[in-house]
């Protein structure tokens, strides 16, 4: 069992980045668009955190929701998204990209970590799509990522806790395998002590409603599985510090 774990909280907001913090997260993952499962954020909400938060904050670099087969205007994107958020002081990248048979696309991945140097990447959860997750680990650990970000290719981290299990075994401390999806205060302990991870990846928020008093409920912003109008999904401390709490005593 580790010495002590690891909390990385996605955040999506300044609000929720300063929340994270405040309640102990040890890393952020700053993204966009949490309904698409993190696209990559603007500029403006990279530096505006890093002005109120001292935590790492890992960057998400995802042009778009869906597949991660990307075209080449995409991977054009995704090289000067890069560039951008290491020019204003990101401190990681989160990133990843398959071929069109489900393996990790290794000759595009390289070309990214290239790109992110010295900045250290994690492989998100695109690698809970691919063919292969044995073979895609060692892929991941031949190229030189930091990280995986992981449901051990569930729905949940629960429903995948056995080849996260597996995948830990694998790994050999190479690389961190974080378990990540679906982590609340219910099954944490059972996700850390079933996986041996000594990270984990979570949103911990809460709802929160919207300030505004004249309210058009006859009209949304986005497609019908969007958010809310008038509902905000906040990271919320004490969550976070409830979260921190359970894997302390995981130890």
């Amino acid at each position: 069992m580790a010495e002590s774990f690891l909390m990385e909280a996605c955040v999506d907001s300044v609000e929720s980045a300063i929340n994270a913090e405040r309640g102990g997260a040890g890393r952020l993952e700053l993204c966009s668009s949490l309904l698409e499962g993190g696209l990559t954020p603007s500029l403006g909400l990279l530096q505006v955190v890093k002005q109120y938060v001292k935590t790492p904050v890992y960057v998400m670099i995802r042009p778009r929701g869906g597949d991660f087969l990307y075209s080449d205007q995409e991977v054009e994107v995704m090289r000067k998204d890069i560039e951008l958020m290491k020019s204003h002081r990101a401190d990681g990248l989160v990133l990843g990209a398959l071929t069109e048979d489900g393996r990790v696309d290794a000759e595009l991945c390289m070309e990214f970590l290239v790109a992110a140097r010295p900045l250290p990447v994690t492989f998100h959860r695109a690698f809970d799509m691919v063919h292969d997750p044995v073979v895609a680990l060692e892929t991941l650990i031949s190229l030189g990522f930091e990280r995986l970000l992981t449901s051990g290719c569930e729905n949940s981290a629960l429903e995948g806790l056995p080849l996260i299990k597996r995948l830990v075994d694998q790994a050999k401390g190479r690389i961190a395998i974080m378990p990540g999806g679906g982590i609340t205060e219910r099954n944490l302990q059972r996700i850390l002590e079933g996986s041996g991870a000594q990270e984990f990846h979570g949103s911990a928020r809460s709802s929160k409603d919207s300030a505004m008093k004249f309210r058009n409920t006859s009209v949304t912003m986005g497609a019908a599985f969007s958010a809310p109008e008038y509902g905000l999904k906040v990271t919320d401390a004490n969550k976070v510090r409830t979260l921190n709490a359970i894997a302390k005593n995981t130890l």
